[in-house]
């Protein structure tokens, strides 16, 4: 039985990805992204565009149930956003910044503000050094 819902689950995630307009970019926890995807309010639909940091991932990108969260702050209240990785309503994910974490969760934001919850920039050595 696991064998055809591991089957079912990759066709479904290749018909996605397929039919999809971008490609999912590499990205973990501590990285600030800007996730665009579809929202519909009666007949129409729109692109909303959700910036702020990934604190967490769940499960390998190729599964077909893999999320992440994104958590920014608006006007003093933290908002957190769950996403499915292979969701049609997603439209576009970039990458803004690189963080320099050394966790995969990072629930510890939740506790902390202004400039405490600041996150470093990931700095590229390789780069700079050519």
């Amino acid at each position: 039985m696991k064998n055809y819902l591991s089957k079912f689950a990759e066709e479904k995630v290749k018909e996605i990805n397929q039919s999809r307009g971008f490609v999912i970019p590499d990205f973990k926890a501590g990285d600030s992204v800007d996730v665009k995807y579809k929202i519909t309010e009666g007949g129409n639909v729109r692109v909303q565009s959700f910036k702020g940091v990934v604190i967490a991932r769940t499960k390998k990108i190729e599964h077909y149930a893999a999320t992440f969260t994104v958590r920014k702050i608006s006007g003093d209240v933290g908002v957190e956003r769950k996403f499915l990785i292979h969701s049609p309503l997603l439209t576009g994910i970039e990458v803004s910044k690189q963080g320099s974490v050394r966790r995969s969760k990072l629930y510890y934001l939740r506790q902390l503000t202004g400039k405490a919850s600041r996150i470093k920039e990931k700095t590229n050595f390789l780069s700079t050094a050519e």
